[in-house]
């Protein structure tokens, strides 16, 4: 869809939540190069804001993904960086860590048990996003799902609700988001579902 078609041609339904933030922005690129029309005064004040914060010891790269996507999609991500952040200083505490290099520090995070689980959110946020969008293309479950809908809107208060001055429905999904997150932080912090191999590894059947 790549931001231009909002409204599905046979029900006029809406398509905004299907938006993808980084797709469009390639597609503007590649239709800006292909018909020589790419804005490049924009191209380069970008590069040298890149410059700036590398030499300023600011990583380019995330500051730029900060900036094309919605809060909404980056307060996730900043949550999860919290949360590894975290977990580095407990690794860092540890005593059998204490004499080691920033290099290796940095090693022994990214083999955490959390950093597995982590690469198994973003997978699974990718697949489900996908089985939610074939439910839609279907008549038979769109209509059942719109039947949920209709159910929750009248029996759940966390639900939107239309004519309510407050909506709460953003509370309900904090619930899974919050279990989600705290699950994160216990792997990482290695007190909860370890590999077999880790535990064979390291010897760290328990937390310390």
């Amino acid at each position: 869809m790549n931001g231009i078609d909002y409204k599905r041609p046979a029900t006029g339904q809406s398509g905004a939540k299907f938006t993808a933030p980084k797709a469009t922005l390639m597609s503007y690129i590649i239709k800006g190069i292909l018909s020589r029309e790419l804005p490049w005064g924009l191209v380069l004040l970008g590069v040298m804001i890149a410059i700036v914060l590398e030499l300023s010891g600011i990583p380019s790269l995330a500051f730029a993904v900060g900036v094309y996507l919605a809060i909404s999609t980056s307060a996730p991500i900043f949550v999860g960086g919290m949360v590894r952040w975290l977990i580095d200083r407990y690794t860092r505490g540890r005593p059998e860590n204490k004499g080691l290099a920033e290099e290796k520090l940095a090693a022994e995070g990214d083999k955490s048990p959390g950093v597995l689980l982590a690469s198994g959110y973003i997978a699974g946020a990718t697949l489900a996003g996908v089985v939610y969008a074939f439910l839609n293309l279907k008549e038979g479950i769109r209509a059942k799902l719109t039947g949920w809908e209709e159910w929750a809107t009248h029996n759940n208060p966390f639900f939107a609700q239309a004519g309510y001055a407050r909506d709460y429905s953003d509370l309900l999904g904090m619930i899974p988001f919050l279990v989600l997150t705290v699950l994160l932080y216990l792997v990482g912090r290695e007190l909860f579902l370890k590999p077999k191999a880790y535990v064979q590894k390291t010897g760290r059947s328990t937390g310390p």
